[in-house]
Parts: C-alpha cells; structure tokens; sequence
C-alpha cells in the first residue's frame, strides 16, 4: 500500500530556539530527480531582528568567557558534529554531492573547528603590540571583537561553507546571524541542531534560511550589526551591501573562497572581525629611597 511521505520542514535557528519563520512561507527543496525532499523556511527581515537581538544579548557574556573557554567549547561542536557525520553525509548525497565528496567535507568541517578551537587563545598574541611612546607610559595595542557580525554564506556549499564563515567570527568573540544557502540548505539546520545540543550559549550563533535577494538588504543596513560577511559573488548584492554598510560605518567583508581547500583557513580571518584597542598606562618610577612617584 502506497503512502506519501512526510517531509521535514527545516526550521530557523535564533536564541538557541528553533521557531517557524515569522512569514509563514516556506519552499520545497528538490533533489537532481525534481523530487521534492524537504521543506525550508523563507526567513523575514522580521527573523532578522530578532536574530540580531538574540546576538546582540549573547554578545557581551560571550566575549567576557576566557579564551581558552571558547576553545573548549568550540572543540565540543566539533565533537558533537563528529557523533553525527553519517547525518550530514547522508544530506550531502542528498543535494547532490557523491558518498566520497560529502564524506571529505564533513571530515573537513570538523577539522576546521577544531583548528579554530585551538586559535582561541592564541591570536590576541599574534595582533597584538607593545608600543614604543616617547613618554612614561605603556602603551599597548590589543584586539576585541567588533560585537554583532551578519554573514551570507556561500551559496554553492552546505557545511564547509557555513562552518568556515562561522567559527572565525565566534572564536574572536563576536555573535553573528548567517543566511545559509538557498540551494543547499539543509547541513545547515542541521547544524544548528549540533549547536543547540552544544556548550555554545544560545544566540551567539542564528541561522536563517531563505533568499539573499531578499534579505541582503536588511543584513547590511541593520543599526545594530557592527560587521557584514558576503561570500557569493553577485556583483549587484556586492555592491548594495558595501553602500549600506556605510549607514552606520560597519565594516564590510567579500570572502569568496574555495572552503574547500585548507588554505583558506587562517588567523587573519579571525583579525578581519577584531578591533584593535590602544590603551596608555603611566609607568611608576621608583626613587632611590622605594618611594613611587
């Protein structure tokens, strides 16, 4: 006896939750056969708010962890998306990749975190600098995260894409709200799955689905995001973004990489989403007597 199967709607991901798009709307994903596999939700620029919002409360507590602490727990993503590769694998094979290209990049992404893990603690000494001041002062130059970063993930991957935007922006300190890609959404919520049952605090990661012509817009020229992440190549959502992103003078960033390649992982991707800090502090002098003056 024949039955129609059950699709899964993929839902949003904001504070930790995961609740329906604001709209309503959603579209059906079909696979290389025009068969119909899943059901994704359409993200409004409503969902974009309350995805900043949730970023924006996350922020300060995420920043104040150690960094070793953000180490620890972007290593425990990692571990949590090790348990559960023969899931993304088995989507992977689903929007279109082979057995062996969803297995590399799966094995990848996890690899991928793990390596930002381990820079946690470790860039603020590669950008940092002891300054010389002809005064009697210290004078040092540190890095601290720019606070709420938005991202358009690369349409053309579904996890590395999406990893290797994320992890960079989260291991610096900084919350962010991504749009994952419309074609091959589904790593994607799956993924937010895997940080939901995570140390990660809910809202330092959101992630939307839907379509970037809609939404690029309302990324770039939202008052409360401090930095935009573009990483497709439409020269016209290119050139949109830069000129809202100087409403409020937040930085604007085009990564169009092959994530794919190992090369394009790297500390300077961290330092892209820092700001670099001066602080002076006088130098006591100590008189021949122990007195301070």
């Amino acid at each position: 006896m024949s039955r129609e199967e059950i699709l899964k709607t993929y839902k949003i991901f904001i504070g930790g939750q995961f609740p329906r798009t604001e709209s309503g709307r959603f579209y059906s994903l079909t696979n290389s056969k025009k068969q119909a596999i899943a059901n994704i939700c359409l993200s409004s620029r409503k969902d974009l708010r309350n995805a900043v919002v949730a970023a924006r409360s996350a922020q300060g507590s995420w920043a104040g962890k150690s960094a070793f602490n953000r180490g620890q727990i972007l290593y425990r993503v990692a571990e949590m998306l090790e348990g559960r590769k023969d899931q993304f694998v088995s989507e992977l094979v689903q929007q279109g990749s082979t057995k062996k290209q969803a297995e590399t990049e799966v094995a990848l992404s996890i690899d991928r975190i793990v390596y930002y893990a381990g820079w946690c603690d470790k860039y603020q000494q590669i950008f940092s600098s002891v300054n010389p001041v002809a005064s009697s002062h210290f004078n040092f130059s540190v890095p601290e995260p720019m606070g709420v970063v938005s991202i358009i993930a690369d349409e053309n991957t579904s996890l590395i894409g999406l990893v290797s935007v994320i992890m960079p922006v989260i291991a610096g300190g900084n919350t962010c709200v991504i749009l994952a890609s419309e074609k091959r959404p589904l790593c994607a919520v799956t993924f937010a799955e895997v940080l939901a049952t995570s140390d990660l605090p809910g809202g330092v990661v959101n992630i939307l689905t839907g379509t970037a012509s809609e939404l690029h817009a309302h990324f770039s020229s939202h008052m409360d995001v401090n930095a935009v992440v573009y990483c497709r190549k439409d020269a016209a959502e290119k050139k949109a973004i830069a000129e809202n992103a100087s409403l409020n003078v937040k930085r604007s960033f085009t990564w169009t990489k092959n994530w794919l390649l190992e090369k394009e992982q790297g500390p300077y991707f961290i330092s892209d989403l820092q700001e670099i800090k001066t602080t002076w502090h006088p130098v006591e002098n100590i008189g021949t007597s122990g007195a301070k003056y």
